[in-house]
């Protein structure tokens, strides 16, 4: 029998160092496995839908194994939900291939929202064009990195950008 993710009752951060947001992932491992960043890291997380997987999916379920409880995690119909419920403090900081900056140019503070696009698309333009948006540089011949290796790289260096560690 399958639990839904959803109605599992997990943590909630009262004021998180970041937050992670998700624009429409499409691949449920990716997911799971930010998600057991941010419950290790204490990041909040945020998933904005539609998804393109269900929430009890045995591999999203898998990839967070039995640490799905640690992670406080916040569902968003879809992208204008998210900005009406996005912390007043907190200003939002996109990942993009498409961007000209490195993330190590971006100045992060406590209580940012760092949003990472669509595996297969990224941010869609008009998302890009009203945000900072920031790139992983890639030297090599590959178009761009897991989506959840890029998340682990970015979270924890503006962690430590921040004073987390």
């Amino acid at each position: 029998m399958t639990r839904d993710i959803s109605k599992i009752e997990h943590r909630v951060i009262e004021d998180p160092w970041l937050n992670v947001v998700l624009f429409r992932p499409e691949i449920p491992a990716n997911t799971g496995n930010i998600a057991r960043l941010c419950g290790a890291a204490e990041i909040r997380l945020h998933l904005i839908h539609p998804l393109g997987f269900r929430v009890d999916d045995r591999h999203l379920k898998r990839a967070g194994l039995d640490y799905w409880h640690e992670v406080d995690i916040r569902h968003h119909a879809d992208y204008k939900s998210f900005l009406s419920n996005t912390d007043a403090d907190g200003r939002i900081i996109g990942l993009s291939r498409h961007a000209s900056e490195p993330y190590t140019e971006a100045h992060i503070r406590r209580g940012d929202y760092l949003l990472f696009g669509q595996e297969t698309l990224g941010l869609p333009p008009e998302i890009r064009e009203a945000i900072p948006c920031y790139k992983i540089p890639i030297w090599g011949n590959v178009r761009s990195l897991n989506l959840s290796t890029s998340a682990g790289i970015v979270a924890y260096h503006f962690l430590h950008q921040t004073g987390r560690f």
